[in-house]
């Protein structure tokens, strides 16, 4: 399988291209970042931002929160950097693992926030994953359209048009460039986040099973609200220059801020999505679908930033992608599907040239914080209903 002849990337990302170095088009992106960006215009062009919206309503800004590294990182800048005054809005996915609340209680004091939580009811949610990981092989709709599309109603409920995201999608993918300001628009809504399957599509794919009204929150706002809000939804990472472990060491010394063990990820990346205990599955099928997992990412951001060669990056591939994770059973409980059935979905999603082989694969070592992860008894089926041998429908 062709892979980047600078970092790790193969050609199983989504929109990644090679030129004829064999260079991948993130680490070309990363390039000109690097080089041909004037960050103190962008700087300048941020203080305009601040200066049209501060101090003109409730909120200057909402800021979108889930607790991991990007999100806090965001908050206190925009509050110790910025002096703003933020809404924090949080979506809560159903997926938060015990020190997040701990992280956050602390933040929260220490930055003097309002604060926003608002969660869908989670036999929605389970119906709702269970229906993308069958069309998508992605069971994480409902977060990434929940977390944009709901945030976007948080705007125009509480009437603050300035919203501030992370950093752009260019740091990663080849969505955008960094040419481009990328906005956090109903465009990149529909381009990235919704896989293609609007909240009219998954009601109708769910047969009845969700009513319409419990999926509000994943429907974009009308744009005649958004237009008449003045709504600039925007990339922090468009106008300071991006980097992650500096980041980190910011907020762990300013706010305290805890990092822990997160499943398929060595432990020197101990800030890497550690709010979600949905995490592993989600890099775990990535890897099923695509042959990279987490490892692979991090360190090609790190190839790129000039912190790690190459060699040492594909040995902490080699180590740590492509695992079971021991969070396997505990998925599968939730979505009542088999770990057979599991493979059976993900192999309609594999991305040539990737060839998934399930007998070679090693399971990982569980997480300490597993024993208190939620894992209430829930009653009744979720999905379709099965067939005489317990097998699931097909698709409408």
């Amino acid at each position: 399988m062709k892979r980047c002849t600078k970092c790790l990337t193969k050609e199983t990302v989504d929109t990644i291209t090679f030129d004829e170095f064999g260079v991948c088009s993130v680490c070309r992106q990363v390039e000109f970042k690097k080089e041909k960006i004037d960050w103190a215009e962008r700087g300048r062009q941020l203080q305009a931002i601040v200066e049209r919206h501060k101090g003109r309503g409730l909120y200057d800004c909402i800021v979108p929160y889930s607790g991991g590294k990007d999100s806090t990182f965001q908050l206190w800048y925009i509050v110790r950097q910025l002096g703003l005054k933020p809404l924090v809005v949080r979506y809560n996915h159903w997926g938060y693992r015990p020190l997040v609340d701990e992280n956050n209680t602390s933040v929260f004091k220490q930055l003097g926030v309002d604060v926003v939580e608002f969660t869908t009811s989670f036999q929605v949610v389970r119906e709702l994953m269970l229906e993308s990981l069958k069309r998508r092989g992605d069971f994480c709709w409902h977060c990434h359209t929940g977390i944009y599309a709901g945030v976007m109603h948080m705007a125009v409920r509480f009437d603050t048009p300035l919203i501030f995201w992370g950093e752009s999608t260019a740091e990663y993918h080849s969505w955008y460039t960094f040419e481009e300001m990328e906005e956090v628009d109903e465009k990149r809504f529909n381009r990235v986040m919704n896989q293609g399957i609007t909240a009219d599509d998954m009601f109708e794919f769910l047969q009845g099973r969700v009513a319409r009204r419990d999926l509000w929150m994943f429907d974009y706002p009308k744009r005649q609200d958004l237009i008449r809000l003045k709504v600039e939804s925007i990339c922090l990472g468009n106008y300071i220059e991006w980097n992650t472990k500096r980041q980190v060491e910011i907020i762990k010394r300013e706010l305290g801020w805890k990092g822990q063990a997160v499943e398929g990820v060595p432990p020197e990346y101990d800030y890497e999505k550690i709010e979600c205990t949905f995490q592993g599955m989600r890099d775990y099928a990535k890897y099923v679908k695509r042959g990279y997992g987490r490892t692979n990412h991090l360190a090609s951001i790190d190839i790129r930033n000039g912190v790690l060669d190459r060699d040492s990056a594909l040995q902490l591939e080699a180590r740590y992608d492509g695992k079971r994770p021991a969070s396997l059973d505990w998925f599968l409980r939730i979505l009542q599907i088999s770990e057979a059935e599991f493979y059976e979905i993900l192999a309609k999603h594999q991305v040539h040239p990737w060839k998934f082989d399930p007998a070679a694969v090693q399971t990982g070592p569980p997480l300490p914080d597993m024993p208190r992860w939620d894992a209430t008894p829930l009653e009744g089926p979720v999905g379709p209903p099965r067939d005489d041998q317990g097998r699931m429908k097909k698709y409408v």
